[in-house]
């Protein structure tokens, strides 16, 4: 095993104990490509200088969360070849690089006997360009989140399930989607995120501001 766990016992624990170190949802800002933070600003949040907004009361978000389970169970009924496994407040804390933690809407296991990670993501879609970031991919910032998954875990492989909602008129849409990773075809860039997060760990612990990452033009 790569990992230690930890099980939390309510939501605020857990919530304290993903303050500790570098989350999924952090990574995508440590090589700039977090639309919403700079990897400065995530710097700030772990030497304690700026306190990270509270989303938790956003639409979006609790819509997100109430739905996981309900897609999870979706996502078991139409692939019963996985094994699927929950834990709600649990975080699990790489034993190589302990200041890398994850916390997983789903570990499956496959038929021949291979761990791997689920992730969920629920979108409003408003536009078309939003459709063209899930196009035969994964946006960019949620790529670098399940890289970083399988470089706490150790595990083989990725599923993610989006579901990505639009309008018409009084009509709800959705499309349901399915991305799958293979450790093995991503190897350069788990070696390339794992360099990137190494190097800003440091620059955490020196206490001293790393360079500011500019989005490509």
């Amino acid at each position: 095993m790569d990992y230690k766990v930890f099980d939390f016992k309510d939501e605020r624990d857990w919530l304290s104990g993903r303050t500790n170190g570098i989350g999924g949802s952090d990574a995508a800002a440590i090589v700039g490509m977090n639309p919403y933070k700079t990897n400065v600003e995530l710097f700030e949040e772990k030497i304690g200088c700026h306190i990270p907004e509270d989303i938790s009361d956003k639409p979006y978000v609790i819509y997100g969360k109430k739905a996981e389970k309900y897609i999870r169970g979706l996502f078991q009924l139409n692939y019963p070849g996985y094994q699927v496994e929950h834990h709600e407040f649990r975080i699990l804390q790489s034993i190589q690089y302990p200041f890398m933690q994850a916390s997983l809407d789903g570990e499956l296991t496959d038929q021949e006997g291979r761990k791997g990670i689920l992730e969920i993501k629920t979108s409003n879609i408003l536009c078309g360009m939003q459709y063209e970031k899930w196009k035969d991919r994964i946006p960019d910032n949620y790529y670098i989140q399940v890289l970083h998954y399988l470089l706490v875990t150790g595990f083989e492989f990725v599923v993610l399930r989006a579901h990505l909602d639009s309008s018409w008129g009084k009509e709800i849409r959705t499309q349901v989607r399915h991305y799958f990773i293979e450790r093995n075809e991503v190897q350069e860039d788990l070696n390339y995120l794992l360099q990137k997060e190494i190097e800003f760990w440091e620059y955490v612990e020196s206490g001293m501001r790393p360079p500011l990452i500019l989005p490509e033009i």
